[in-house]
């Protein structure tokens, strides 16, 4: 019973600061959004019934769970907004700030790995 409720709370301790990084992510063009409420979705399926349901319904992070766990898409609405605001936060600081070029370097690679990654993904379920 012990352990039951300490992995629980392992459990929800991990999806509330994923899904903080997700939301965070929505702001800040390095942190991804997606792959943390999706990590979120899978720690509240297994430590809280009532978080798992509200991120499955919510009106923001939904559809991104259902389209990623039936079908492994991200749709193209998605990839339009995430590669805009990637390119738009980013393009600003790199272009007309000055800081270390290795430090400019490793943001240009990790936006660019990011965006390979989602641009990879399909935008449409596949129909058999």
């Amino acid at each position: 019973m012990v352990k039951a409720t300490v992995l629980r709370s392992f459990w929800l301790v991990i999806g509330l600061l994923s899904l903080m990084l997700g939301v965070i992510g929505i702001f800040l063009p390095l942190l991804p959004t997606t792959p943390f409420v999706l990590l979120s979705a899978f720690c509240f399926s297994k430590s809280s019934t009532r978080l798992h349901n509200w991120l499955l319904n919510h009106h923001l992070f939904g559809h991104l769970i259902s389209d990623w766990d039936k079908y492994g898409v991200i749709r193209l609405k998605v990839k339009i907004i995430a590669t805009s605001s990637m390119l738009l936060l980013v393009s600003y600081p790199l272009v007309f700030l000055s800081f270390a070029t290795w430090l400019k370097a490793i943001v240009g690679v990790t936006i660019a790995c990011v965006l390979l990654f989602i641009w990879t993904r399909p935008s449409q379920p596949r129909i058999n």
